[in-house]
């Protein structure tokens, strides 16, 4: 029978929703409500909706940038997402951190926001706090749950999203169906992106659309990602409203996990969600020179870093294959890297099979002699993937990770490549935790292929040096059509992948590859030295490729470093063409390359280099596959200019 409300139960629910409005609108002013940037340039508008949802506007100046964004989390005993009522919100608090970071595109880093907390309560009198905190160079948000409790709570969704304005552009890279790909190793971040698109036209994509997704509207440019995810919450990406403007988070899909293991996110109490961040500017520079996602990182876990060094490294699978790991060879790479000034040399894929444990010992003992320091590769996999690939499944549980760790530090290797993970379930997620952290009890640094996006983890746990989590240079040697979109995708990179997070690309090729045709130039390939940044970049190029190449260049990749004091956007746009200087010790590099068919006339002007009496300059020369080198005084405040040949690139250091 269907029950009836009386007129006067009614009336009273009226008045109570009422009377619990007014007496909210008497404790909290409506410039409560609203959060600054330092600068006053960013304005962050929130409030409780007539449909008692939670949402907030992003203003730049006058300019509204993002609208009805919502907000809220469903578990699967409360519902956070609606019924909500704001109970008070925290005096603003300017927060600010300074912080060194071992491997990045700048070394000290400071960070200054302004900061509110959200108290809501849902219908059932449950607490959840949303805490906003808005610099100059963005806005980030994240839950928290307050209180102490031992039993676990489930989110099943998260209903935060972002709706954009219409006009506004995307440069997004889909995210692979779990489970799909050679041997079943997706995801792993690895394709290509969808550039300079209206929202109303970007295509479906189920699994959804990998972070750092990039947005354009009029000239204000977006860097959505998140940040600092700890073992209680999944990795996230974003789905799309196809019928609307507006991007929500997404949580992985089921197989993304270990074998039994967690998936969406659960954990008790108190309990903080990730931070959502959203860099915005006027210009690509905020962009490319934010450091948002490791401002907002937790600060390190390692109590003892000082065996952490970044450095280059020697690698011979990726034009040699499997058949190059062998002893034999990888002593020649050892001698490569030594010869090259680089720090490390990897040995990869089947070594315990075709070098072993005490051939191994061996070659670290021999790099060690020539200054050098061995890297070890390891399939990270159990059950979710078919891959053969060994030294597989040694690292699945804690015991495992001592045992195998303890016998690398007692050979003498430096670290170790993690390959083939699983996705971004909440077990998956920890598992990486748990490596790196059992890897730095062993005084190992740790390089993720096959991976997901490293989101600030770099700063959380400074033995990791980089994760791969892009389409690199392996897939140009795989199929044409990653060779011909080589250009354009190396000039999505620094806007989007690489703009927070370490990224092992694997670049600089200058030889042929066999059945490929590599449509880029040889200062194309150079410049991604300098363009591309990595706590270790594992070179391409091989010992007999290098031995053609100019002294100049060798000279050069001996001295160019792997991490950067300073970072400076110079010009350039996603896909098209980019151009960006960073600073080492007191000595300035620039690079750029052109990712499309037709060349370009560079005329810049760089206030920042101030200290240089000359500079070099090695650009491509009168064919692709050859050099040029000039060298010339240089004059603060004078314009440089220099042609960008189609597809080609260059790099200048200034002394």
């Amino acid at each position: 029978m269907k029950k009836i409300r009386k007129p006067g139960f009614i009336i009273a629910t009226l008045a109570m929703t009422l009377l619990v409005f007014i007496q909210q609108s008497c404790t909290i002013k409506e410039s409560d409500n609203i959060i600054s940037s330092p600068d006053n340039k960013i304005s962050v508008h929130f409030r409780i909706a007539d449909d008692m949802k939670a949402y907030y506007d992003i203003y730049y100046s006058d300019s509204l940038i993002m609208q009805n964004s919502g907000l809220g989390i469903i578990m699967e005993k409360e519902d956070y997402s609606e019924k909500l009522v704001l109970k008070s919100v925290s005096p603003e608090e300017i927060v600010k951190d300074e912080y060194d970071i071992l491997t990045g595109k700048k070394r000290k880093c400071s960070y200054k926001g302004n900061k509110k907390v959200f108290h809501l309560k849902n219908n059932n009198d449950k607490k959840m706090d949303i805490i906003f905190q808005v610099s100059d160079d963005g806005v980030a948000f994240r839950y928290f749950f307050p209180g102490k409790s031992d039993d676990i709570n489930k989110i099943t969704e998260e209903t935060s999203s972002f709706n954009f304005r219409s006009g506004t552009k995307a440069f997004i890279q889909p995210m692979s169906p779990a489970k799909s790909g050679w041997c079943q190793v997706n995801p792993s971040y690895e394709e290509h992106y969808v550039q300079d698109v209206d929202l109303n036209k970007v295509p479906v994509s189920e699994p959804g659309w990998v972070f750092p997704a990039l947005f354009k509207y009029h000239d204000f440019w977006m860097l959505i990602t998140e940040t600092a995810p700890d073992r209680n919450y999944c990795g996230c990406r974003l789905k799309q409203d196809s019928a609307s403007y507006e991007f929500f988070i997404g949580f992985p899909q089921e197989p993304e996990i270990l074998p039994g293991g967690v998936l969406n996110p659960e954990s008790e109490l108190p309990w903080y969600s990730p931070w959502r961040i959203i860099t915005l500017g006027r210009g690509l520079e905020t962009i490319v020179e934010s450091t948002l996602g490791t401002d907002l990182a937790n600060p390190s876990k390692i109590k003892d870093d000082s065996y952490v060094k970044p450095g280059r490294s020697s690698w011979s699978w990726v034009l040699l294959k499997d058949d190059s790991t062998v002893y034999s060879v990888q002593k020649k790479f050892i001698n490569y890297a030594a010869d090259m000034n680089w720090e490390y040399c990897l040995v990869d894929a089947d070594w315990d099979q075709k070098i072993g444990y005490k051939l191994l010992a061996d070659l670290a003992r021999y790099a060690e002699s020539k200054g050098v320091g061995i890297l070890a590769w390891y399939n990270s996999s159990g059950a979710w993937n078919t891959t053969v690939y060994s030294p597989k499944s040694k690292l699945l549980t804690h015991n495992d990770r001592m045992w195998e760790f303890r016998k690398l530090q007692e050979m003498g290797v430096k670290g170790v490549k993690v390959d083939f993970f699983g996705g971004d379930g909440q077990s998956m997620m920890a598992y990486y935790q748990d490596i790196f952290e059992d890897a730095a009890a062993y005084g190992l640094v740790v390089n993720c292929h096959g991976a997901t996006l490293p989101r600030g983890w770099h700063r959380t746990y400074p033995n990791l040096l980089t994760i791969e989590a892009v389409r690199g240079f392996e897939y140009v040697t795989f199929e044409q059509l990653n060779a011909d979109r080589e250009p354009d995708h190396s000039c999505m990179q620094p806007f989007t992948r690489n703009v927070f997070d370490p990224m092992d690309f694997t670049p600089v090729c200058f030889s042929e590859v066999p059945n490929i045709k590599r449509i880029t130039t040889n200062g194309f390939e150079l410049a991604h030295s300098v363009l591309f940044w990595s706590g270790i970049q594992h070179y391409a190029e091989i010992p007999r490729g290098m031995a053609k190449v100019p002294g100049y260049v060798k000279d050069f990749l001996r001295e160019v470093p792997s991490c950067w004091d300073e970072t400076e956007f110079v010009e350039g746009y996603p896909g098209k063409y980019v151009l960006i200087a960073r600073k080492s010790g007191e000595t300035w590099y620039l690079a750029g390359i052109n990712g499309e068919d037709n060349e370009k006339e560079i005329d810049v002007v760089l206030p920042f280099v101030d200290n240089a009496g000359s500079y070099m300059i090695i650009t491509d020369g009168e064919d692709n596959r050859s050099f040029d080198m000039k060298k010339f005084k240089y004059e603060t405040g004078k314009n440089i200019k220099t042609t960008l040949k189609a597809y080609g690139g260059f790099v200048m250091r200034f002394d």
